[in-house]
């Protein structure tokens, strides 16, 4: 039932070895669920426990999880049977010793190993009692970089995926348009763009759809408790096709009523800094290099520091909650380079908390060799319902 080919997840596999072999690491400790869906197809919510997995250079791997969740890797990750093994809730359990005596024998006590410490699987509590099993026994090195990196070059089977993520997204898009109307609930317009992207397969997306009227336009957060929408109003929407886990995010501020001229304006700048981000999205360049292209439009315009923002957009994937944002971020000076097989998001929001008014156009990319590929078919024009 995993949604690859056995050779694409072996060929995972072999590179994340190889990278292991490169860093003089024995094996990789991981607590990421994003890397375990790469490597074997493996997808759970239950990395809210204790969940880890490992893969050592000699090609060996295993996953220590819950008996539910243990199911779900038999079912539908390519790991064999015998190495799924389940912890079960018990007064004084302790999963970190079962782990350590899974890596003792495979050989690692006294050998340097790997582990992703930045994991929402690896909370503080679970580090303490895996910090205390592990000591002594073996030396580890964070390499929680290791499998993010490589997730950030798509395959052309991942690319597929978000192709189609995107697709659902440009679907959703009509609805938000077509619905925000003085005297429209912001439940109803949520209701409809989920619900279209569902009817075309999606999935739950890592993070709430954010959705927000008048003041909350500015938030880009989503927060608690539905609005109407007033005679003259704003509001944006942002949100992310997801299918098979892999996302495309896009994002708008529509208005209702009467244009005001400011935020005409600032929509123009937004979208003419999106341009220039976008056209600086190529291989070579770096995550920096995208935002000093909105940085430098919004200058040209002479707008304040106040207005902008100091990240215009990161990495599109396969992840999981609490979020769709993936490494790496477009912020200032950021020296990560960009590559094909990248997916970027670049969302060129401009928010004036004096005047109340926002405007955040923004959509997903696919970096090809040649250039930036535009994932959505939709227009960035702002669109005003009278």
């Amino acid at each position: 039932m995993a949604h690859f080919t056995n050779a694409e997840f072996k060929s995972r596999q072999k590179k994340t070895i190889e990278e292991l072999e490169r860093r003089g690491l024995k094996g990789l400790l991981m607590f990421r669920q994003e890397s375990m869906y790469y490597l074997t197809g493996h997808e759970t919510f239950g990395y809210c426990f204790f969940q880890a997995m490992y893969l050592g250079t000699d090609g060996r791997i295993f996953l220590v999880t819950r008996p539910p969740d243990a199911i779900v890797a038999r079912e539908i990750s390519i790991l064999a049977r015998k190495d799924i093994h389940a912890w079960i809730n018990l007064p004084g359990a302790n999963p970190s010793l079962d782990l350590k005596r899974l890596l003792d024998s495979r050989g690692v006590k006294g050998k340097r190993i790997g582990i992703e410490y930045d994991a929402y699987g690896l909370t503080g509590a679970i580090h303490r009692k895996l910090s205390a099993a592990l000591k002594g026994f073996c030396a580890l090195e964070d390499a929680s970089d290791l499998v993010t990196r490589l997730r950030c070059v798509k395959s052309r089977a991942e690319i597929g995926y978000i192709r189609t993520a995107a697709s659902l997204a440009d679907k959703a898009l009509r609805h938000a348009n077509r619905l925000t109307v003085a005297g429209a609930n912001e439940g109803t317009i949520l209701a409809a763009v989920q619900g279209e992207m569902f009817k075309g397969g999606a999935d739950w997306p890592a993070n709430d759809q954010v959705i927000g009227a008048g003041r909350r336009a500015l938030l880009g957060r989503y927060i608690s408790g539905r609005q109407t929408l007033k005679k003259n109003d704003q509001m944006t929407i942002e949100w992310a096709g997801s299918y098979l886990r892999y996302h495309a995010a896009m994002m708008r501020t529509i208005v209702v009523g009467k244009l005001k001229p400011r935020q005409a304006k600032m929509h123009d700048i937004a979208v003419e800094a999106h341009l220039a981000s976008a056209a600086a999205l190529k291989p070579g360049n770096t995550c920096g290099d995208v935002f000093a292209a909105y940085d430098r439009v919004c200058g040209k315009h002479g707008v304040s520091r106040h207005v902008r923002q100091t990240s215009t957009g990161y990495s599109m994937g396969a992840v999981f909650q609490p979020t769709w944002m993936d490494w790496p971020m477009l912020y200032r000076n950021n020296p990560a380079v960009i590559e094909p097989g990248n997916v970027f998001f670049i969302h060129t929001v401009l928010v004036d908390e004096k005047t109340g008014l926002a405007t955040a156009p923004g959509q997903s990319y696919h970096v090809t060799a040649k250039g930036p590929e535009p994932l959505s078919k939709s227009s960035l024009d702002l669109v005003v319902n009278g």
